[in-house]
């Protein structure tokens, strides 16, 4: 892997984008015909974690790829309550078990190297790779990469309908630009990993029954006005911040 890093960082992002997308929707619709759900996902996401986080320490590139502590005062960042709100928008219709136990701590597991896996690959190898030749095209793709590539869930056996997956993409974009500019400014991925794990995580216990076309649509605007207001809230405060 350090070769193809070597010659081509953006190279690198691709394939592990690719790997990433493809592995987990095959995965998943295994799964799905095992009857079990993330019985196929939760060892290949283990995996790639696994991976990824020994090459990147044995390289030397945690602190290259934002796996440290965020550089700039919490003060700066509104002590991360708008990331709070954002993780626990799963629960706000309420709390119900929908799966049995097996299987929630098997989808838990599996979401929580979902937030490492995707802001490792969208935010780190993506952005990283991309903001050396332009810093704005690199927020920009990083962004509406990450919220398009939810796309997949219409295909990998989530079933997931047309219009659930049109808010998800909406909204993930809307955080995928958030995610970057935490990134960009505190030179940090972690509070962007968290965050992404709770909010993961939380959704198998989302209160399905409670959602209506209408409430979809709502809360998906309001976690876009969120993060918008968030986003350009962390610019403003942070200008004197350099790119990462």
């Amino acid at each position: 892997m350090k070769k193809l890093f070597d010659k081509s960082e953006i190279w690198f992002a691709v394939i592990w984008i690719i790997v990433y997308l493809v592995g987990s929707s095959a995965a998943d619709i295994i799964s799905a015909q095992i009857g079990f759900e993330k019985a196929v996902t939760l060892p290949f996401h283990a995996i790639l974690t696994a991976v990824l986080l020994i090459w990147v320490s044995k390289n030397g590139l945690k602190e290259y790829f934002g796996l440290c502590k965020p550089q700039i005062k919490p003060s700066k960042l509104l002590y991360y309550i708008p990331l709070v709100i954002l993780a626990s928008c799963n629960l706000w219709m309420g709390f119900f078990i929908n799966k049995p136990l097996a299987e929630t701590v098997c989808y838990i597991l599996s979401m929580l190297c979902v937030g490492i896996l995707e802001e490792l690959i969208m935010r780190s190898f993506l952005f990283k790779a991309m903001c050396k030749d332009n810093v704005k095209t690199a927020i920009i793709v990083s962004g509406i990469t990450f919220g398009i590539g939810h796309i997949v869930n219409l295909f990998n056996g989530s079933g997931a309908e047309l219009l659930s997956n049109i808010c998800q993409v909406c909204y993930a974009i809307s955080f995928g630009f958030l995610f970057v500019i935490i990134f960009l400014k505190s030179k940090s991925i972690i509070p962007c990993i968290i965050t992404h794990c709770v909010f993961n995580s939380l959704s198998v216990f989302a209160n399905y029954s409670a959602y209506q076309n209408e409430t979809e649509i709502i809360i998906s605007l309001i976690l876009i006005v969120i993060s918008a207001g968030y986003t350009i809230f962390i610019i403003k405060a942070n200008k004197e911040q350099n790119p990462a």
